[in-house]
């Protein structure tokens, strides 16, 4: 079999039946309307992409206090809740598949986006480098983020089983945690930013505890085999670094072998940032090839990937779907493209984030 025909076999991910092995990534569009609602526009946005073996949403914070960027979407209410429930039932109209992408931003924030909450959350009080978007787009350096008590874990915990109900009623075919780009549940894996020396900190079964915990909430709601997981090892986005990510992340997905997931999703850290340089690095570890073997559920790889490398990497073994990013922001019909060698779609990176229709909904298709 040609690596060409892997790409559009079907593949089954746990309980989520893949027409194709054609995945859309979790996309920032920073584009909800009031109360961190999604925009209307996004019926027609993810809809258009319904070709996609599965469509994974836009990273969606399960609380006000995970937010951390100005006009992304929320699942905690009830008019987010039924926003959602309008989207799926548009992919689902098209026969697409669509899990939600469960996001706590840690110290990825600014106290603007939660001010009845205060200073953003993390593991430990350590400040990121750089600077973070603010409530009204402005720019602003890091805050000393305040470090989670046992009873904020202990919120956190229920914010993310009520974010795994909403998605559950918005009829989302599952979820995907997120826990990678060093958002929270990646500052807690990682020892550059979790300093604790409490059960959450210092050994890498501590380090784990809290990724665990919120599996084994969310698992209350959905079961496992509709439950995936976004990891990036190597990954230096949000200023994030481990004094040994084999030694973790083997470990970590040793413990998530014991559960059954639909699937890992890993990032390979091609770019210098998450959505930033288009360049690839060749001294950059492949974490396909380093990780593959180590998890016995299915895979999902992201990163940089054309058509061209993604079907390398099933041919190889190194993945069961590839996941698209850039190239499905601007090629609504990119399945349909790829069958047919066609060109693709530019991308305009101005109309990234933010903003209405242009560079959204109005990319033109075969």
């Amino acid at each position: 079999m040609s690596t060409t025909e892997l790409l559009f076999t079907p593949v089954n991910l746990g309980a989520l039946h893949l027409k194709n092995r054609v995945v859309m990534a979790p996309l920032t569009r920073m584009r909800s309307i009031a109360d961190d609602v999604p925009n209307p526009l996004s019926i027609t946005y993810y809809s258009q992409r319904a070709s996609a073996g599965l469509i994974i949403t836009e990273a969606t914070q399960i609380s006000p206090h995970g937010k951390g960027y100005p006009a992304t979407p929320g699942i905690y209410s009830p008019a987010q809740t039924a926003a959602w429930k309008e989207i799926v039932a548009a992919v689902h109209a098209k026969g697409g598949l669509m899990v939600s992408q469960l996001w706590h931003v840690g110290r990825i924030s600014h106290t603007s986006h939660h001010p009845e909450h205060g200073v953003p959350l993390a593991p430990s009080a350590i400040a990121p480098e750089g600077e973070t978007f603010t409530a009204d787009w402005k720019t602003m350096p890091y805050e000393i983020p305040k470090a989670m008590t046992a009873a904020e874990i202990v919120v956190l915990l229920q914010d993310f089983k009520l974010a795994a109900q909403n998605a559950k009623a918005a009829g989302f075919d599952g979820i995907e945690i997120h826990s990678a780009n060093g958002y929270l549940l990646d500052q807690f894996l990682q020892d550059g930013t979790n300093r604790r020396t409490d059960a959450y900190g210092g050994s890498i079964e501590n380090r784990c505890r809290l990724l665990v915990e919120v599996l084994d909430t969310v698992g209350t709601v959905f079961p496992f085999n509709r439950i995936g997981l976004r990891l990036s090892p190597y990954g230096t986005f949000n200023d994030m670094s481990d004094s040994d990510p084999i030694a973790l992340f083997t470990a970590v997905m040793q413990r998530l072998n014991t559960y059954g997931l639909a699937y890992l999703h890993m990032i390979e850290p091609r770019s210098t940032s998450a959505g930033g340089n288009d360049q690839a690095s060749e001294d950059m570890p492949i974490t396909a090839a380093l990780f593959r073997k180590s998890f016995t559920g299915g895979f999902i790889s992201a990163g940089g990937y054309t058509q061209a490398l993604a079907e390398t990497a099933l041919e190889d073994g190194l993945a069961d779907a590839i996941a698209f990013g850039r190239l499905y922001i601007s090629n609504p019909d990119l399945v349909a493209r790829f069958a047919q060698h066609a060109d693709l779609n530019p991308y305009n990176r101005a109309t990234f984030y933010g903003g209405g229709a242009e560079g959204y909904t109005d990319y033109s298709t075969l």
